[in-house]
Formats: C-alpha cells, sequence, structure tokens
C-alpha cells in the first residue's frame, strides 16, 4: 500500500468519534498545561500515564500526542503575555512577544504564533507521514549489533541533547541504566538487586519513576523556591487578528521556520530549542526590518513558533520508527506505548500499522483543533495565568498520588513514588536532567539484551560491533551527537543572548 492509502487508513480511524474525543481532550489539556509557567506537557503526559490503564492503546496515544501539540502552542501565550516560557522551546517567543503584547500588539502576536503553529504543525506532520515509511524500510535490516549501536546513539543524545552539561546528562542517563538492572534477568531468570524484596522482582515501574521525576520532583523544586511576588500579565488589547502588514511579513517566517525546525527536531541530536535559537537568527539576518528586533519584530514570533511546532513533529520521526525519544516528552510517550505492550520502531510498522497511521493522522486533525480552539478562547487561557500557585501544585501532587496508587495499589509502590520524587527534587536542584533516567530505565534492557545475543552470535568477539557497516555508521553518528548539539547551541544562543545584550543596553 502507499502512503496515501496508509494515511487515508489512518484518518478514518481517527475520525471516529472517541478518538476525536481523545484528541480534543489532549489538545486542550496540552493548551492549558503549556500556558501555565512551570509546567510543560512531559509532566502532563507523566500524570496521565496511570489513569489511561483502561483506554484502548489508540485513544490514550492519540491524547498524549494532542497533548504535546497543545503543550507546544500553549507555552507562547506564557511567553509573549507573561514573559515566562512555559517550555525551553518558547524562550526565544519571549524576546519579541512580550515586547509587542507591551507596544499593544500582544493580539497579533498570539495570532501569528497559533497560525504559524498551524501551518507548521500541517506541513511537518505530512513531511512525518512521507519520511517515516522509509525509515522503517532501512531498520528492518536490523540485526542484534545494528539495534545496540542505536541504543547507544539513543543513549549519548538523551544526554547530550537535555540539559546543559554533557556530563551531567550522562550521569543522569547511568542513573536510569542502573535502575534499569533491577529484577529478574530476562535472559537467565536470575534475580539482579532486588535485595530480598519481592516488589522488585519485576523491576521499577517506569510509570512510577516518570510520575515522581517530572511531577513531584516539579513540585517539590517549585515549593522550595519560596513565595514570589505576583508576575504582572499583559493584557490583550484590541483585536487578535493580524492586519495585511502582519500576514505579509509572517507568512515567509512560517514557512522558513518549518524548513528549520522539523529536520533539527528529526535528527537524534535535535530538539526544538535548538531549531527555535537558529530560526530567531534566521530571520534577524533576513528582515527588512532588522531595526525592530528587540522592540517586538512580528518575524521574531512567526518564525521561533513555526520552528517550535515543526520540530514536535520531526520528534516523532525518531520515536515510532526507531524508537529514539529526543525530547522530554517522547520519552514519556515511549514509556506510554511500553505500558500497552508496544515498542516503538520498524516492528510496529508492520505489526500495527493502525495504530501508528491513526497516530500520525490525529496530528492533522490536533492541528485544526488547535486553530479553533486558541484563537477564540485567548481570555480563558490568560485567566488560567491567575490560578495561584499553591492551589495549582498542591493539585498536581493529589493527582500524581492518585493515579499511582489507581494503577497499582500497593503501599510499596507510594513509597517509590516519594523516593523518586525527592531524587528528582535533588536532581533538579543541582542541574541534572530528568529525561535521560527515564530514557535509560526503558531503553537499558532492550540494549543489554541485543548486546548479549550480539556476542552470543560473534563467540565473544566486541569487534563484531563494529564490522557492519550500519552498526558502525550508528556509533560514528552517535560520536557526533556529542558534538553537533555543542556547536548549534553555541551558535543560536550566542544570537539571541547578543540581542538580550542589546535590548539591555
Amino acid at each position: 500500500m502507499s502512503t496515501f492509502e496508509f494515511l487515508l487508513q489512518g484518518l478514518v480511524i481517527a475520525a471516529q468519534p472517541m478518538n476525536l474525543f481523545y484528541a480534543l481532550i489532549g489538545v486542550t489539556l496540552g493548551t492549558a498545561v503549556g500556558v501555565l509557567p512551570g509546567i510543560g506537557p512531559a509532566l502532563t503526559v507523566a500524570l496521565l500515564l496511570p489513569v489511561t490503564y483502561q483506554l484502548d492503546p489508540a485513544g490514550s496515544l492519540i491524547m498524549f500526542a494532542g497533548i504535546y501539540y497543545g503543550g507546544m502552542y500553549g507555552g507562547s501565550t506564557t511567553s509573549i503575555l507573561l514573559n515566562t516560557p512555559g517550555e525551553s522551546a518558547s524562550i526565544v517567543t519571549a524576546l519579541e512577544g512580550n515586547k509587542m503584547a507591551r507596544a499593544g500588539r500582544g493580539g497579533p502576536a498570539l495570532a501569528t504564533a497559533a497560525i504559524g503553529s498551524f501551518v507548521a504543525g500541517l506541513l511537518a506532520t505530512i513531511g512525518l507521514a512521507f519520511i517515516a515509511p522509509f525509515i522503517v524500510k532501512l531498520a528492518l535490516v536490523f540485526g542484534p549489533r545494528e539495534y545496540f549501536a542505536l541504543m547507544v546513539l539513543a543513549f549519548v543524545t538523551v544526554s547530550s541533547a537535555f540539559g546543559d552539561s554533557t556530563l551531567r546528562g550522562l550521569t543522569a542517563l547511568f542513573i536510569g541504566l542502573a535502575l534499569s538492572t533491577i529484577g529478574i534477568d530476562q535472559l537467565t531468570g536470575q534475580t539482579r538487586l532486588a535485595f530480598g524484596v519481592p516488589d522488585l522482582l519485576d523491576g521499577i515501574e517506569v510509570t512510577t519513576l516518570a510520575v515522581a521525576m517530572f511531577a513531584i520532583g516539579e513540585t517539590l523544586f517549585i515549593a522550595a523556591q519560596g513565595v514570589k511576588g505576583p508576575d504582572k500579565v499583559e493584557a490583550v488589547k484590541g483585536s487578535v487578528w493580524m492586519n495585511r502588514a502582519d500576514w505579509a511579513r509572517s507568512w515567509k517566517p512560517w514557512l522558513r521556520g518549518t524548513v528549520i525546525g522539523f529536520p533539527i527536531g528529526a535528527m537524534p541530536a535535535g530538539g526544538a530549542e535548538i531549531g527555535t535559537f537558529l530560526s530567531y537568527a534566521a530571520e534577524k539576518r533576513l528582515s527588512k526590518h532588522p531595526e525592530e528586533f528587540g522592540h517586538g519584530a512580528i518575524e521574531g514570533v512567526a518564525g521561533p513558533e513555526a520552528a517550535n511546532n515543526a520540530s514536535a513533529a520531526g520528534t516523532l520521526v525518531p520515536l515510532l520508527t526507531l524508537g529514539l525519544p529526543t525530547t522530554a516528552t517522547a520519552a514519556i510517550m515511549l514509556a506510554g506505548f511500553q505500558q500497552y505492550g508496544l515498542q516503538p520502531g520498524p516492528l510496529l510498522f508492520a505489526t500495527n500499522p493502525q495504530l501508528v497511521w491513526g497516530l500520525i493522522a490525529s496530528l492533522l486533525i490536533a492541528n485544526f483543533m488547535l486553530l479553533v480552539l486558541n484563537l477564540p478562547l485567548i481570555g480563558l487561557w490568560v485567566r488560567l495565568l491567575t490560578i495561584p500557585k499553591p492551589w495549582l501544585y498542591a493539585g498536581i501532587l493529589l493527582f500524581a498520588t492518585l493515579g499511582t496508587i489507581g494503577a497499582n495499589p500497593s503501599v510499596f509502590e507510594l513509597g517509590m513514588l516519594l523516593a523518586f520524587g525527592i531524587l528528582g527534587y535533588v536532581m533538579r536542584v543541582f542541574g541534572y536532567p530528568i529525561a535521560p533516567v527515564v530514557v535509560g530505565l526503558i531503553l537499558g534492557p532492550l540494549a543489554e539484551q541485543q548486546l548479549r545475543r550480539a556476542l552470543a552470535i560473534s563467540q565473544g568477539d566486541f569487534s563484531v560491533l563494529f564490522t557492519s557497516p550500519i552498526a558502525a555508521g550508528l556509533l560514528i553518528v552517535a560520536a557526533l551527537a556529542l558534538i553537533v548539539p555543542l556547536i548549534l547551541r553555541a551558535r543560536g544562543r550566542g544570537e539571541v543572548l547578543s540581542q538580550m545584550a542589546a535590548n539591555e543596553d
């Protein structure tokens, strides 16, 4: 079957009433949570993991994808009106968007962000649909050594792409790998690191770890910051619609942002924030009004927001085709697949094509829903910014605890939730990224299994890991993945920092 036929089948599945309902819940929750400062889509998906056990896989994954897209958009509202990015990828939007809001042009800033998100999300999702089958065909020839090299690439990329320090990322990864060895060895049946505790024989629950690290740890970290003064929310004055000049200055940045954001999101060493930095730098160079940058240039909102949402679709390329998560939310979605016994990768396209193509098609529908939801409901999203933080985070703690108990009613599991929550808090205090811990726990057993199979076939000869052209190529890419994010961040952030310094002067 052709890609068009698969996509049409996926649209039939995504258009089923219950799946449309799940998509609507996802984009609404994602936007609402993205608007709230300090809470991102990764935390929301982690919170919902325990309560979706009773849903069918397609419905819950469609909901998670909607949360991802909605959260990426919602962060722009906070950046523009509050100058407080809800997500790291929305940092650049705050530079020009908040200046526009202060000048009474918050409406057009929000509008160009919404329409740019729609255009970029639509084009990038179509790109995902056509690129994914080619990657799957390549991955179907993988053997144990190729899969092990792929896992090494995943480990390196999540360590280098998250956070500012590769060393801290690797440290966080090894914590996750250590946790993944707890329980019964899949190949020999021997018990490892259970310390005589029966509850540990099945290993550490990914859901418990994800909820604890992202929700409990984040709540404790925010609470430890103490009471701060109220944030000033810029009012949306005048019309939210863009005039003819705004349209003329926005449509090219939307397209350029899509072209920049999608491939960077699809790269194993990608990440939405890198694409937004590079998009901002490109728009500043190409703009006919460079003097407006730092004072509210609409191109500085349109381009980075398009790059942001194109990256969101791009990150699903390595996740669905190879099982590689390149963002924190993708790592939690990987856990969502595994709670239904599904492993993203080339075999998933062969064994469960209805699920994969239904998920891809649902992203097209989610884009339309986001456009319809966001422009008319800007007033509602602004009101969410006034929710007192003590109420907000107390609700997160309650929801996380109830969700974990509902999924696994065990006092030991509740203790694990608290212990990992404290670990998440400590890691945040010292600047260690959280996502590599979750990725290490999820992919650690798979990497170990493939390594042992490869060595068994070669009778213990480690050189077999480098003799395959594909495996050697993946290991070379893994080495480059340690360097590329540092270079891209340095270039993009250099532009942004210089602009910040110019603004202060």
